[in-house]
Order: C-alpha cells, then sequence, then structure tokens
C-alpha cells in the first residue's frame, strides 16, 4: 500500500480509555458514498475486533459543494443542471440505490427535495465529538437526509437530529445561532483539500490517507491492519 499523502489532524480517543489507534474519516453528511462507507466500515471493524484489533473513529469535514448557499437550493434543479439533466441525476441515484441495498440502505432519493448546505451540519457532528457521540451523530445525519428526506441544513432539524443522538437540542440549537465550530469546520476542510483529497468518503490513520471511497469491509479491514502494522511504529 502507497502511503503518500499527509494531513494533519489532532486525535480524538475514547473517552475513560486507554488511546487506540484512530481512523479518521473525512465525510460530507450529504454524500450517499459516505452512508455506504460507514456500513462498511462498521462491517470491517468487526472483522478487526474478532481479530483483536481495536480501532477509534473520528469524523471530520469535507464540503462536496463548498459554493452553496446557506439556505441551500432545490435539489432536482440543482442535480440536473450539475449532471446535465434531470434524467442523468435518476441514473446516478438508481447506481447509488443498489450499491445502499448491498449494505442494507433502502435510499429514499424522492422524499429529497433539498440540497442543503453542509457547514452547520459539520458543526454539530463537531461538537458531539467531545461527548463521544460522533457515530451516533453522524448516523441519525445519514438517516434523516437519506431515508427521511430531512433538510439537515435547517437548524431546528438538526439540533432535534442531536438530541434523537443523545444530545441536548436546546444547547445545539443555541450553538448554531451563534459561530462556535464554524472556523474550525472550514479549516478542517481545507486541511483535507491541501492533502489533495477530491473525494469522500476519505480514510486517515496516524496522519496519513489511506485510500477513499465505500471499498468492501474485508478490503477495509486488511488495509487498516496492515497500515497500522507500519505507521503503529511510528505513532507509539
Amino acid at each position: 500500500m502507497a502511503l503518500v499523502r499527509r494531513v494533519s489532524y489532532p486525535p480524538l480517543f475514547v473517552e475513560g480509555a486507554m488511546p487506540i489507534p484512530t481512523i479518521t474519516v473525512i465525510s460530507d453528511a450529504i454524500c450517499p458514498w459516505c452512508f455506504i462507507g460507514k456500513r462498511q466500515l462498521e462491517r470491517a471493524l468487526a472483522i478487526l475486533a474478532d481479530q483483536g484489533q481495536e480501532f477509534a473513529v473520528a469524523w471530520y469535514p469535507y464540503q462536496l459543494n463548498p459554493d452553496m448557499p446557506v439556505e441551500g437550493v432545490e435539489r432536482a434543479a440543482y442535480r440536473a443542471a450539475k449532471f446535465g439533466s434531470v434524467e442523468r441525476g435518476r441514473e446516478i441515484d438508481a447506481r447509488v440505490g443498489q450499491a445502499g441495498a448491498a449494505v442494507g440502505i433502502d435510499f429514499n432519493f424522492p422524499a429529497m427535495r433539498r440540497t442543503p448546505n453542509t457547514v452547520a451540519a459539520h458543526r454539530v457532528i463537531r461538537a458531539a465529538g467531545a461527548g463521544g457521540r460522533q457515530n451516533a451523530v453522524v448516523e441519525r445525519l445519514f438517516t434523516a437526509y437519506f431515508l427521511e428526506g430531512q433538510d439537515i441544513g435547517d437548524p431546528e432539524v438538526l439540533a432535534a437530529c442531536d438530541g434523537e443522538a443523545g444530545g441536548d437540542a436546546a444547547a445545539t440549537r443555541a450553538m448554531l445561532a451563534l459561530d462556535a465550530h464554524r472556523a474550525e469546520v472550514l479549516a478542517e476542510d481545507n486541511a483535507a483539500r491541501r492533502a489533495g483529497i477530491s473525494g469522500v468518503p476519505s480514510f486517515v490513520l496516524a496522519n496519513h490517507v489511506l485510500f477513499s471511497g465505500a471499498v468492501p469491509a474485508e478490503t477495509m479491514a486488511e488495509a487498516f491492519a496492515e497500515a497500522w502494522k507500519v505507521l503503529g511504529r511510528d505513532a507509539a
């Protein structure tokens, strides 16, 4: 495996536990392949656990649409402009839907009416890191957007999602009304781009970008195990 790109992120360890290797997932909350990649990652972690290897997971931001207006846009029109036609957009959705079904995700594309700006969603994910709730929040946001068709650019939707993921909805609503975590999210997004990342999900271990894409769980597990054999010596 060629480990040729580096990206610097602070490590996130499991609260109350001894530090363990942390897989950083660079992701966007409106990326269907990131949702699929999360399912593959969960399977990969189970494989690794069976082999006696434990990894933590941290989620870091990437904006697929960094120029998206804060209020978002109507999804059908946006995708028609992006992909050239409504039909082309539907073809892409069908391909994603097949990949999703293979890992148990039933994408509900007809319910998805808006394409949001995701900075606010990333702020919620980042804030959840302090409480060890990132995985739960990311899961809830993916579910809200891809299965329920909710607008995850709406602060009220985000506050409700965070509350349903074990957080304090009122505190999240207040956080979003201010600028907390905004500068950090934008800086982390830029760090990924400076590292040459142009697609998500991308997976980082010990500040090395290992691979991008929702690759099969078995491939992920092998890549993480082999990479840690090499990178763990430097991290120790």
